[in-house]
């Protein structure tokens, strides 16, 4: 008999402790005497409801595509007579104000008035050498801002792979001022270069400057075609095999 009593004992301990933390709970739910253990269960209730609502707002939120990339301009056939490319002559030459490594030069290609040109050569040639002499310029760039001064052009030059040797271009003493050069003999007919506009836009110069080098003798080459004026061809002052920019 104890023993029994003493499970009926037992069994009503745990049958009335259930509804304790159920009363507890809905006492909670109600507002009115709230206990800790209420409190506890309705702040985990919260959050759940909560969490439900975020992931139903993500679910529902519109997704918007990513931003299609900016459609690049298409690749140019490597083609050089798109390029305005002359005889030039330094008729004046300083020092860059704002930087040391930097020429201004004036330089006549055969227009009205020279154009300023900026170019990064302090290093490579001294002052004096650069005043008078004879270069090839590349016209149809459009115009950069070089530390304030506006540079219309570029002189053409060749370099060796480390870039620590730099030689410009040198065409032949009696070639003209202002004259176009022309790749190999077929060049001498070659179409009307493409405005600077449409050098920059097609991306004509970066087609063609990579194949633009020194042969074994200096010359200047575009692939198999030499660089020619009227007088004869273009040529670096000593660097073969190197790039032309």
């Amino acid at each position: 008999m104890n023993v029994r009593r003493g499970a009926g004992q037992r069994q009503s301990q745990r049958s009335g402790a259930a509804p304790s933390i159920v009363a507890s709970y809905r006492l909670t739910v109600r507002g009115s005497n709230a206990t800790p253990y209420g409190q506890a269960c309705m702040a985990i209730r919260v959050q759940e409801q909560r969490r439900e609502q975020s992931l139903l707002l993500c679910r529902s939120a519109p997704v918007e595509a990513p931003a299609a990339p900016a459609a690049e301009a298409p690749a140019a056939d490597a083609d050089p007579a798109s390029m305005d490319i002359r005889v030039g002559k330094i008729v004046k030459v300083e020092k860059h104000p704002e930087a040391d490594s930097l020429y201004v030069e004036q330089i006549d290609v055969g227009e009205a008035e020279p154009r300023t040109i900026v170019s990064g050569l302090v290093k490579f040639v001294p002052l004096e050498e650069m005043q008078d002499r004879k270069v090839i310029v590349l016209c149809n760039l459009k115009p950069r801002n070089m530390r304030g001064v506006k540079s219309n052009g570029m002189v053409l030059c060749a370099s060796n792979d480390a870039h620590d040797v730099v030689e410009p271009l040198a065409p032949p003493a009696e070639a003209p001022v202002g004259e176009r050069v022309y790749f190999g003999e077929a060049g001498k007919t070659q179409a009307a270069a493409a405005e600077p506009n449409r050098v920059q836009k097609k991306k004509l110069w970066e087609a063609v400057q990579p194949l633009l080098k020194t042969d074994g003798e200096a010359t200047a080459r575009f692939k198999e075609d030499i660089m020619l004026t009227s007088a004869g061809p273009v040529r670096a002052s000593s660097l073969k095999g190197a790039s032309i920019a």
